[in-house]
């Protein structure tokens, strides 16, 4: 692992855990299954709490991640979950991320995520606390996913200028397709590979792997690349969805 990564992760616990009432510290995503890149991926993090949180929990909870002070610390991202909530899928937990503190749900892909391949950081494993994901509920936000956020998202122009809804953008519909037709997760590095299968733009796939893997960048404009990856992502949804 990266050691300016495990440094911030070791300096989070130390002043998260005596912060509020750490249960369990879990990693998932990249950080997890295998495919963090520095400077690249976030550091997705679940931390489950003894009781629901307080004003003076949100409070302090401010503070750990506003102190946070080594490099990649903006990469950071933790959902605080109250132990009596882990079974409510619906439930909108506390949790900072880009530099805020709101309310999100935890979805059926992280909770999967934590059971098939987590990073336990602190206290007990997922499966000694988190109830499994059903296939059904995988598959009913995944379609969920795609057909009232994603697929909206594709009708304006805009945003798929910006390297970041590109990147997401297409390898979210990959990862979702192989979701719904396999009843498995796959990571964005799989995704990658998946794309050139469902005969994405071979361009803005090697423009994807470029920022992510440092590998060779086609010369693309980026008007080009957003129209490309806009029309494939709203192709992919609707045969994904079908």
């Amino acid at each position: 692992m990266h050691a300016a990564t495990e440094r911030l992760l070791d300096h989070f616990l130390e002043g998260v855990e005596p912060a509020v009432p750490l249960v369990a510290l879990w990693a998932h995503g990249s950080l997890a299954a295998g495919d963090y890149q520095p400077e690249r991926s976030d550091l997705d993090l679940i931390a489950v709490l003894d009781s629901a949180p307080t004003m003076e929990h949100w409070r302090r909870i401010k503070a750990v991640h506003r102190r946070l002070r080594l490099p990649l610390a903006e990469r950071l991202h933790c959902s605080y979950l109250a132990r009596q909530e882990l079974d409510d899928l619906a439930a909108e937990h506390i949790t900072w991320a880009h530099g805020h503190i709101f309310r999100r749900p935890v979805t059926a892909v992280t909770r999967r995520e934590l059971h098939d391949k987590p990073r336990v950081l602190y206290g007990p494993p997922p499966a000694g606390l988190l109830p499994p994901v059903s296939d059904a509920e995988l598959t009913r936000f995944v379609r969920t996913d795609l057909r009232d956020y994603w697929l909206v998202k594709a009708q304006g122009r805009r945003r798929w200028l910006q390297d970041v809804w590109v990147d997401l953008g297409m390898l979210t519909v990959a990862r979702a397709t192989v979701t719904l037709r396999d009843g498995r997760l796959i990571s964005k590095r799989e995704a990658l590979d998946v794309l050139a299968e469902l005969d994405a733009p071979e361009t803005v796939v090697a423009d994807i792997r470029a920022r992510r893997y440092d590998t060779p960048a086609p010369v693309l404009s980026r008007f080009r690349r957003g129209r490309l990856a806009r029309a494939f992502v709203r192709t992919a949804i609707r045969r994904a969805l079908a």
